[in-house]
């Protein structure tokens, strides 16, 4: 990404950002929801992006109404970037940043590759809250832009995975090792279950 001004990012932080997110040819994606004080994705006080969209149909998913994209809300990757400027302060003093989850924010790599970069462009730390699933060659340009990748390993066997989730463990371990050759910090998340996920092998 070509170099900013500071002094320009400091003046109009949600303009910069924009500028650096129109270069990408996406203009807006599907959002759930929004949350200004995340303390639990990602370090510090966070500014959580829900978005909409999820291939996985796990059993004890805390939020099936993201399941499907066109529930949630087409919104421009301007007005995101507008709003995040509006609490970059606090979010700075609270030594956080902004955190893309879902659903899967992995459905819509182009509308997260173009935030992340105008969340960057505003100098914040940016996370990536997802269970690993997407094209990893979409994803990889994603992770260009992110500080952290908080992902959410479900399970531990390939018939668990896909009779729990009706996913493919061996995607979230390409993922996991595209992370690791891209040098982005990693923090594992696992639900606890009880009768499911809550035995020894999966606390080890």
């Amino acid at each position: 990404m070509p170099d900013t001004d500071t002094a320009t990012v400091a003046a109009c932080p949600s303009r910069t950002a924009a500028k650096a997110a129109r270069d990408l040819a996406v203009s807006e994606g599907w959002v759930h929801s929004t949350e200004t004080f995340g303390t639990t994705d990602g370090p510090g006080i966070r500014y959580i992006l829900f978005l909409s969209g999820c291939p996985l149909r796990c059993q004890y998913c805390h939020n099936p109404d993201t399941w499907h994209r066109k529930d949630g809300t087409l919104t421009t990757v301007d007005d995101i970037l507008a709003d995040i400027a509006k609490y970059r302060h606090f979010f700075a003093r609270g030594r956080g940043g902004v955190t893309l989850s879902g659903g899967e924010p992995l459905v819509q790599p182009d509308f997260c590759k173009a935030i992340l970069r105008g969340c960057k462009a505003m100098g914040l730390h940016t996370a990536l809250d997802t269970s690993g699933v997407g094209n990893l060659s979409k994803a990889e340009k994603v992770l260009a832009h992110t500080d952290l990748v908080l992902c959410d390993l479900k399970f531990l066997t390939k018939a668990d995975y896909l009779k729990n989730c009706r996913a493919d463990f061996d995607q979230i371990e390409r993922f996991l090792q595209l992370t690791a050759m891209k040098n982005v910090p990693l923090w594992i998340r696992h639900v606890v279950v009880p009768g499911l996920t809550d035995g020894m092998d999966h606390l080890r």
